[in-house]
């Protein structure tokens, strides 16, 4: 219960909030800017309480009844209120906004789903902290286009074409307007220059069995690309193990998969393909990246009690010391008694070195 009846005040607040930002009189100011406020009706020598947000402003600020700021920044953007000396009867009542004037926006066109149109999306290389207003024109050649804007995202809309291979140009221009200034951008171009698949999809890389230095990697075709029957796309992959930071690349013209033959035995790779039309515009972004690492032997297991002997008996003439020699007499080396004598010696070597195991 003590939840729900402070959920219910919660709510009440902001509705009053809200009701009371609709009232008041917007005031948009510039960073660094000074800001005079006049309370209402009031004569200069009136006794009046200034408040933002609801908190009672140092008198420091005041000249008469008028509310100075100087030097604004974006903090002090708030709801601002004057009241009547001790009646304290609202006079005066607005919400400053403190921000900047729009700079030059960033606009850009593309083709992603050629030949059907393009579109065009905008963005602020910095923020203004105050509501924006965006008016974008398309031209081509004397004609004007309707640029039809997107629910979501907001900044952008579509253009149809009218008529393809056309070598008139398109002349876009993006305005943005604020309260405190307004800006501009163009972009001229033609139909091609624009034309910017989206990366392939579906991009996967598995290895080839019994072949440790392959890999096959396929994908499919952007869907947003319409028709690649009649406008055929063109890859470009590029591969590299993560052991190094050097990738190599390979142009395909045709098809949507490849077989990596000089890979690394073991080594984990990480692929991208990008899609080009055949013709004209510029490679699309990377896809995203998938990782493979080309086949590898299982290591064999035993399974027979005779290779168990063979392998602990090699594992044991591993270890052995290594045979010793003796450089015979030269006088006594002749013929096979040379041999003889060699050889004896050896055995009592190895004597020798059982008696001390």
């Amino acid at each position: 219960m003590a939840s729900s009846a402070l959920l219910d005040e919660c709510q009440c607040v902001c509705t009053v909030l809200k009701k009371i930002t609709q009232d008041s009189h917007p005031q948009y100011e510039r960073v660094g800017a000074d800001v005079t406020m006049k309370c209402g009706s009031m004569d200069w020598d009136a006794a009046v309480t200034w408040t933002v947000n609801g908190t009672d402003i140092d008198e420091s600020h005041l000249n008469g009844s008028y509310l100075i700021l100087k030097n604004v920044n974006l903090s002090q953007s708030g709801q601002y209120s004057c009241y009547e000396g001790s009646s304290w009867h609202l006079k005066y009542q607005t919400y400053l906004r403190v921000g900047t004037p729009p700079k030059e926006p960033v606009l850009m066109c593309r083709s992603n789903n050629y030949p059907k149109g393009f579109y065009c999306s905008w963005h602020l290389p910095t923020p203004t902290y105050i509501p924006n207003t965006f008016n974008i024109s398309v031209i081509h050649g004397t004609k004007d286009m309707v640029c039809e804007k997107d629910a979501m995202p907001k900044n952008r809309c579509h253009i149809r074409y009218l008529q393809l291979f056309s070598t008139v140009k398109y002349k876009v221009t993006l305005t943005v307007t604020n309260a405190l200034g307004k800006n501009f951008t163009t972009l001229t171009f033609d139909e091609f220059a624009i034309v910017k698949p989206d990366p392939p999809e579906s991009v996967v890389a598995k290895p080839v069995p019994n072949n440790p230095r392959r890999l096959e990697v396929s994908w499919q075709n952007p869907s947003s690309w319409p028709d690649p029957e009649s406008f055929p796309l063109k890859f470009f992959l590029r591969y590299r193990p993560l052991i190094l930071d050097t990738w190599q690349h390979v142009e395909l013209s045709d098809g949507t998969s490849h077989t990596i033959t000089d890979a690394y035995a073991g080594k984990e790779y990480i692929i991208q393909v990008a899609a080009k039309d055949n013709d004209i515009g510029t490679w699309s972004d990377w896809s995203v990246a998938v990782h493979a690492t080309p086949w590898t032997e299982e290591p064999k297991h035993l399974t027979t009690e005779a290779q168990i002997t063979e392998t602990t008996s090699a594992s044991t003439s591993s270890f052995m010391a290594p045979p010793t020699t003796k450089i015979c007499d030269k006088g006594a080396v002749v013929g096979s008694g040379a041999v003889a004598v060699c050889w004896t010696a050896g055995l009592v070597m190895a004597a020798y070195s059982v008696l001390f195991i």
